[in-house]
């Protein structure tokens, strides 16, 4: 099976998610391509298999490089007719996308559009989205004191190692499916 393991992170919280999905992904017998979204890059998301999607969330929505990437493969697949009415499913094509979030004001709710977002593409291609992952990540820079303050309570270190090791098992889990 062909994976690709495409994210976009500005803090180091999606980037931490991205290694463990690429480390479960090998310990799974797959290969797997791990691409971090820093500029739009052209991609064949048809070659593979399996992707998993990812971004911190900002403002509701994934970052801005995977906001401007998944715009520019949706007008691509557009003009290839590769979307068709009825999102028709491709055999064998799934996908994951997931976030990580703070949740300072509203938890997960702030998180909700950002992954739904991402799937999109994903499922007007004809890819099964085989699930959609929410993981707390702490704030960094200005934002830093929503990590005690906000709606999660203390959200410090985290993505953590049990967090980590969560991905890890599904991870496995839905490769086996």
């Amino acid at each position: 099976m062909k994976v690709l393991n495409l994210y976009y992170s500005a803090t180091g919280n999606t980037e931490k998610v991205a290694k463990q999905i690429e480390n479960a992904v090998l310990k799974a017998g797959h290969d797997v391509e791990t691409i971090r979204v820093l500029k739009t890059i052209d991609l064949d998301l048809l070659a593979y298999d399996f992707i998993f999607a990812g971004s911190g969330v900002y403002a509701w929505l994934p970052g801005k490089p995977m906001l401007e990437l998944l715009e520019k493969l949706r007008e691509k697949y557009a003009q290839a007719k590769e979307i068709k009415p009825a999102s028709p499913r491709r055999p064998g094509k799934k996908a994951v996308v997931y976030c990580t979030f703070g949740g300072g004001h509203t938890g997960v709710n702030e998180a909700l559009p950002a992954v739904k977002y991402m799937g999109q593409l994903f499922d007007h291609l004809g890819y099964e989205i085989m699930s959609e992952w929410y993981i707390v990540g702490e704030f960094h820079g200005k934002l830093q004191h929503l990590s005690t303050g906000g709606r999660l309570g203390n959200i410090q270190g985290r993505p953590n190692e049990a967090d980590l090791q969560e991905v890890f098992e599904k991870v496995v889990g839905i490769l086996r499916v």
